[in-house]
């Protein structure tokens, strides 16, 4: 870089959304529609937004307010499931992480402006960092008057504790990009939290409102890392260690006042959260009252019908029943209060490369695999638009690059698939597929059966009960030839959307490389893309790896996910959050 004190990524522009989320994509799993649906030809994917990372000015509260808004009355939410995790350290699912907007704080976070774009800011922090020796060592400083609900100050110590105890045993479900990015991949070896009364020599905090964080190779882009929930503060004078999981204590505009585990939480403000310091949250109000076990029949049906206090209601997680998706589609007086995005999931069918090793089979996959009929089974151009790639268009550095047709195609080619397998002496080939076994992938695997037979494999269904489904599939040594999953990335570069996914050196049981692919060339390329300091430059490189993998073509692409959902009519400022591909809570007030 040209400035030797740089803030990096000063001029991203990403399109689209980032994915605060991780790893598993919950909807398709766990579907209990009926899949029927006769929505229309394929929308195009939704205009581009931009994210750029923003400035000191940027970083100044209070949040923008929205149009209209009223302070005041409570707000109602209803779900299928409780927060699996509350404990910020433990964060690591989207529906999570945005409950955990009203309540915890990062140094980091997204700020959304009134015309959509959006911003890397600083939340805790005065700015987004700086760092003078290319992105090893990162600087923040704390802004003033930031609290807990106690009112006692929030300090640098209260960061650093808050990253040391990320590497306590009881911590297993959370991020540990930071933690590996200090003291390697075997991190709890090398510190094993404060508990003890040991600290982390990497997190230095020369003054209360002074954070440094040094890693011994660059990580230009940790700044984003930072915005997740993964890294929220937690003050060690009110840590109870795994209690805190059910009862964190605030540093958002919110505080818990009861959680009845898979039954409620309720939520009031925190008087000492001052909107001063905070550019990213608005608290309008004065309650949340959150309710689970409404499966998404049940909540579609209630938002539909609009009455009582369901009209004061929203949902993070549970989308439009695909039973009712047409009909919502088509009833303008649901339109005012329907959100349609497109979120930050690429859905994949994973082959298998260690059992399916020639590329002309791999070909002749992706060549017959039938999206547009899959697709119709599990919501139509609802359920998402056709993915050509393995990095989501809201990512940084994402290029247009179809290499097998998919898009002139969505049908599958069957004959040009029989070409392929003719040509490698290979029809007849066995594919051994697992699917979760609900009604609509019992639907799903027969048009895969059918697309596949015709072209000239022998097709094995191997149903698999969906609350272990990635536990099978994510067995190293699985009997399985093609299975679904999905994956978001964690901030809007390449490096997690990639990287986790498709490098080698990350196979192992229950780790994300489900593909089981170890290739010397892509795991160069992800190792050269790393050390690029320059974002844009480092998203050219990510697109080429991208290009890579579609042209040995080590699994299919098959939606960029898309989400619909519903919301009472009592309700202002419920916008869909295109971060997490969720409803925001951020300028929701009661009318």
């Amino acid at each position: 870089m040209s400035s030797r004190k740089t803030r990096l990524a000063a001029a991203i522009i990403v399109a689209g959304a980032l994915a605060v989320t991780t790893a598993c994509s919950s909807g398709h799993s766990n579907s209990d529609g009926s899949g029927k649906s006769t929505a229309g030809a394929s929308k195009a994917p939704v205009k581009a937004t931009s994210i750029s990372v923003g400035t000191a000015e940027d970083s100044k509260g209070p949040a923008a307010a929205e149009p209209g808004a009223k302070t005041g009355g409570t707000v109602n939410m209803i779900d299928r499931d409780d927060f699996s995790h509350l404990d910020p350290a433990q964060i690591y699912m989207n529906y999570n992480a945005e409950v955990s907007l009203l309540f915890t704080r990062q140094l980091t976070g997204y700020k959304t402006a009134p015309d959509g774009t959006q911003k890397l800011v600083g939340d805790l922090a005065t700015d987004t960092g700086t760092t003078t020796d290319g992105g090893k060592t990162w600087k923040f400083t704390l802004k003033d008057g930031v609290k807990w609900q106690d009112g006692s100050p929030i300090t640098s110590a209260d960061v650093k504790y808050s990253i040391e105890r990320t590497y306590a045993s009881f911590i297993k479900s959370g991020p540990t990009y930071i933690q590996s990015w200090i003291s390697g991949a075997e991190y709890r070896t090398a510190y094993e939290g404060p508990f003890g009364g040991k600290e982390l020599d990497a997190v230095q905090t020369p003054d209360d409102k002074t954070v440094v964080i040094t890693f011994p190779e660059a990580h230009t882009d940790a700044n984003f890392t930072l915005a997740m929930t993964g890294y929220g503060i937690v003050p060690k004078a009110h840590d109870t260690k795994e209690e805190y999981d059910k009862k964190p204590f605030s540093s958002g505009p919110y505080q818990i006042v009861e959680h009845v585990t898979d039954r409620s939480l309720d939520l009031e403000r925190n008087p000492n959260w001052d909107p001063a310091t905070d550019p990213i949250r608005n608290a309008y109000p004065d309650k949340w009252h959150m309710s689970f076990g409404v499966q998404a029949q049940q909540s579609t049906e209630r938002f539909m019908a609009d009455n009582g206090d369901d009209k004061n209601t929203f949902s993070f997680h549970n989308q439009v029943h695909t039973t009712y998706i047409d009909q919502v589609k088509a009833d303008e007086k649901l339109k005012p209060r329907t959100l349609e995005g497109l979120t930050p999931y690429v859905d994949y069918y994973y082959i298998n490369n260690t059992r399916i090793k020639d590329q002309k089979v791999r070909e002749a996959l992706v060549k017959a695999f039938p999206h547009q009929q899959t697709r119709q089974l599990q919501g139509g151009t609802s359920y998402g638009d056709y993915a050509t790639s393995y990095m989501s268009p809201t990512v940084l550095g994402y290029e247009s690059y179809d290499a097998y047709g998919i898009l002139k195609k969505p049908q599958g080619d069957p004959d040009a698939a029989k070409a392929l397998l003719t040509e490698a002496n290979a029809v007849g080939t066995t594919i051994v597929y697992a699917y979760n076994n609900t009604p609509v992938q019992q639907k799903v695997t027969e048009a895969i059966r059918d697309a596949l037979e015709k072209a000239g494999f022998k097709f094995v269904p191997k149903p698999l009960d969906a609350k272990t489904y990635y536990d099978a599939i994510g067995q190293v040594n699985n009997e399985y030839d093609l299975y679904w999953g999905g994956w978001g990335a964690d901030w809007p570069t390449g490096y997690t959307s990639l990287q986790p996914v498709w490098d080698g050196r990350a196979i192992a049981d229950g780790a994300s490389n489900y593909a089981h692919l170890n290739d010397p060339e892509i795991n160069s390329a992800i190792d050269a893309a790393v050390k690029i300091a320059d974002p844009v430059a480092q998203g050219k490189a990510w697109a080429a790896i991208d290009k890579q993998l579609q042209d040995k073509a080590v699994s299919i692409p098959d939606v960029y996910q898309r989400s619909l959902s519903l919301y009472g009519s009592g309700l202002g400022g419920v916008t869909f959050d295109t971060l997490a591909g969720l409803q925001s809570p951020l300028n929701i007030y009661v009318k």
